[in-house]
C-alpha cells in the first residue's frame, strides 16, 4: 500500500512516497539535515505513525464533499493531501481545511481530477460531485490504483453500474457507496425484518418523489471561479446558470439534482436512502428486479400513475402506490417506507454491519486496511440503484417492462433499451 511521510518529516513535500522498507533510510537522511522528525511523523498512543495512515484526497469539496472531508480529516488513521474543485472558492476552503488541521500549507487543490488520480502517493478518494461524472470518476479512480468512497445515487444511467462493478472487480479496489442512512436510519423497519418478526416478506411501498426534469434556466455570464466546461464534462454543453449547478439538497428547481441531464431527481437522490433501506429491511441487496409493471391513472383522474417491480423470489416493490390499495403495513419507517409480512414469525438472522470503527467512513477505511467489501459495495449499491432507475423509465415511457439482469437489457424491448444509458460529450466516456 502507498504511503507519505507527514509532511513535518524534514519538511517532506507533498507526493514523495515512502515505504516501509525505507522509512529507516528516509529518516537517517533527515537526520543529517537540519530538520528533526516531530512526535506527529512517529505517531503516539491515539495517531498511527504517518507510514500506517490511509492517504487520501476528495474530488468535489462542496455541501456533502466537505461533510466527508470532514468526517475523512477527523481520523487519526488518515492523512488528508488533495482537494479538487472546479469551484475555486470550494477548493481554496476545502485545501484551508487541510492545512488548519495539520499546521502545514502542504495540501495540494486541483481543478481537474485527472491531476489528483495522477499522483502515485495517494491510496483512495471521495467523491461527491453531481451524479454525471461518478462513473467516469470512479473508474478512472480504480484504472489509477485508488480505493473510492462514492457519494449517492451511485449510477446515473444503468450501463453505468456493470462498468463501475467491472473496474472495481478487475483492479481490485475497494469501492464503497454513500448512503449512510441505508444502515443508520432504518433500524425500525431493518431489524424487526431480519429477526423474522414479521415472517416472509411479500410488498413493500415506497414513499419518494419522481425523476428529474429538463432545465430551461437562462444563459448568464459565467463567473470567474468556476471552470464551466469541466463542470459539465460529460452533460450536453448548457450556457451557465448559478441555479443548473448550484449543489443545494432541493429537487425541484435550482438545483443540479432537479435537471435530467445530471441527476434521477428525487427519485434517485432520496431514493438512494429509501429504496435502500427498504432492500436491506427485505434483504434484496444481491437481487435486480425482473418485471416492471406500469399502473396508469385511474380513470377517476383522482390516482395518480404508479410502478411496481418485481423480484425474482416474488416481492414486490410499489412506487407511489396510492394509499387505499396497500395491505396494512407490518413494520414502517414513517410514511416513507411500509413493508408487508405473512406474519409467521421465521428464523431470525444477523443483521450485517460495518467494519471497523466510525460509521460508513470507518467502515471504507477499514475495508481500504483489509481489502474486504465495503457494507455498501458497489455491487450491492449498483443492484439498489437499479430499482428507480427501472422506475424512471417506466414512469417515462408509460408502459410496462422486461428487465433481463444477465444481459442487462430489456426484453425484446428496442425502445427501452436506448434509456439504458445516454450520450456523453467527447472526450467523456465510459
Amino acid at each position: 500500500m502507498k504511503r507519505i511521510v507527514d509532511a513535518a518529516l524534514g519538511g517532506a513535500v507533498p507526493g514523495r512516497q515512502v515505504r516501509r522498507r525505507g522509512f529507516l533510510g528516509a529518516t537517517a537522511a533527515a537526520a543529517a539535515a537540519p530538520y528533526v522528525i516531530t512526535s506527529r511523523a512517529l505517531g503516539d498512543a491515539t495517531t498511527p505513525p504517518a507510514s500506517d495512515r490511509i492517504v487520501i484526497g476528495g474530488i468535489g469539496i462542496g455541501n456533502m464533499g466537505s461533510g466527508d472531508q470532514g468526517a475523512f480529516l477527523g481520523r487519526p488513521d488518515v492523512q488528508y493531501v488533495a482537494v479538487c474543485d472546479v469551484r475555486k472558492t470550494f477548493r481554496e476552503k476545502g485545501k484551508e481545511r487541510v492545512d488548519q488541521r495539520y499546521g502545514t500549507p502542504d495540501c495540494a487543490a486541483y481543478v481537474d481530477f485527472r491531476d489528483l488520480l495522477a499522483r502515485d502517493d495517494i491510496d483512495a478518494v471521495h467523491i461527491a460531485t453531481p451524479d454525471h461524472w461518478h462513473a467516469i470518476m470512479t473508474i478512472a479512480a480504480c484504472r489509477a490504483g485508488k480505493d473510492v468512497y462514492l457519494q449517492k445515487p451511485e449510477t446515473l444511467t444503468l450501463r453505468e453500474g456493470p462498468l463501475m462493478i467491472a473496474a472495481a472487480r478487475r483492479y481490485g479496489r475497494v469501492v464503497s457507496g454513500g448512503s449512510q442512512r441505508v444502515f443508520d436510519d432504518y433500524h425500525d423497519i431493518v431489524d424487526p425484518c431480519w429477526a423474522g418478526e414479521i415472517g416472509a416478506i411479500r410488498s413493500l411501498d415506497i414513499s419518494v418523489g419522481g425523476p428529474s426534469q429538463a432545465c430551461y434556466l437562462p444563459a448568464q455570464d459565467t463567473p470567474p471561479d468556476i471552470d464551466w466546461d469541466l463542470w459539465l464534462g460529460p452533460a450536453p454543453w448548457e450556457p451557465y446558470h448559478p441555479g443548473r449547478c448550484d449543489g443545494n439538497f432541493g429537487t425541484g428547481g435550482n438545483s443540479w439534482r432537479s435537471y435530467v441531464d445530471y441527476s434521477g431527481g428525487s427519485l434517485t437522490d432520496w431514493g438512494a436512502h429509501h429504496f435502500g433501506g427498504a432492500i436491506f429491511a427485505a434483504d434484496l441487496r444481491e437481487l435486480q428486479p425482473e418485471k416492471v409493471t406500469y399502473h396508469p391513472r385511474s380513470a377517476d383522474g383522482r390516482d395518480a400513475a404508479y410502478v411496481s417491480l418485481t423480484y425474482p423470489n416474488g416481492v414486490e416493490i410499489h412506487h407511489n402506490r396510492p394509499q387505499a390499495l396497500r395491505p396494512q403495513a407490518s413494520v414502517a419507517h414513517g410514511g416513507a417506507i411500509q413493508i408487508v409480512g405473512d406474519g409467521t414469525p421465521r428464523a431470525p438472522k444477523a443483521v450485517p454491519g460495518y467494519r471497523g470503527q466510525g460509521g460508513i467512513y470507518g467502515d471504507f477505511i477499514e475495508c481500504v486496511k483489509t481489502r474486504q467489501r465495503p457494507f455498501r459495495d458497489i455491487e450491492l449499491a449498483v443492484n439498489t440503484m437499479t430499482a428507480p432507475h427501472l422506475v424512471a423509465i417506466a414512469y417515462r415511457l408509460e408502459r410496462s417492462l422486461v428487465w433481463d439482469r444477465a444481459a442487462q437489457r430489456f426484453r425484446d424491448d428496442a425502445g427501452a433499451d436506448r434509456l439504458v444509458d445516454r450520450a456523453r460529450r467527447e472526450p467523456w466516456i465510459v
